[in-house]
């Protein structure tokens, strides 16, 4: 005997269908945006707002060769260098006549390209008239990304330091002789000799991220 199918369970049958394929296509497409990866090198300037504290940040990002530099002027005061490598020394000094040096030392080292992998996604929201995805990350960085181009545009720290990227440019490399710190960090005219208190704890961000992070 033949089955035979009404024109109506037909109709059914290809709404059932068609809906299921919605469902999959609607939980595909929803997923949550990630962050894009950090380019292996890239230069940025940034500036930096810490309760009021204003500097201006040169940032010279070079995972290939395991190093980091920023490179701050605080507002009408100090050009500190704040160099770190991916051993978890860092060497934050001055290179006028007072010769200052601090070296550092953590458990981790530089950032890696995929450090934001693990943010939870929060939404978007327009900062500094750009339309960013936000992501937070373990409750301690809160990390903006423009929607279209993928390039940072704005984060801030738990504790408030905030961070505005001026420039982005991706692929450009600092010269090897400028990544050298002076010899005075390393003791061969006599003791270490130590920044001011406050130049070492506001250095920068990548020195308070490397703190928070050697805790995981």
């Amino acid at each position: 005997m033949a089955l035979t199918v009404k024109p109506k369970s037909l109709f059914l049958l290809h709404l059932a269908i068609s809906f299921q394929i919605f469902l999959i296509t609607s939980k595909s497409t929803d997923a949550a945006p990630v962050p894009a990866p950090w380019p292996p090198q890239f230069h940025a300037i940034l500036f930096m707002n810490n309760s009021g504290t204003l500097q201006k940040v040169d940032l010279w990002y070079d995972w290939p060769n395991g190093r980091n530099f920023n490179i701050i002027q605080n507002q009408l005061g100090k050009l500190t260098y704040d160099l770190e490598w991916d051993n978890g020394t860092s060497y934050i000094y001055t290179l006028d006549a007072n010769k200052e040096c601090r070296v550092l030392h953590f458990p981790v080292g530089i950032l890696r390209p995929s450090w934001l992998d693990g943010a939870e996604y929060l939404g978007q929201k327009y900062v500094d008239k750009f339309l960013c995805n936000v992501w937070t990350k373990v409750d301690f960085i809160w990390y903006y990304e423009d929607v279209v181009t993928k390039r940072p545009v704005h984060w801030v720290f738990y504790t408030g330091y905030t961070a505005d990227v001026i420039t982005f440019e991706v692929g450009a490399v600092l010269e090897d002789p400028k990544w050298q710190a002076p010899v005075y960090c390393f003791g061969n005219e006599g003791e270490e000799r130590p920044l001011l208190n406050s130049v070492v704890t506001d250095s920068s961000s990548g020195k308070l991220i490397r703190e928070v992070f050697s805790t995981f």
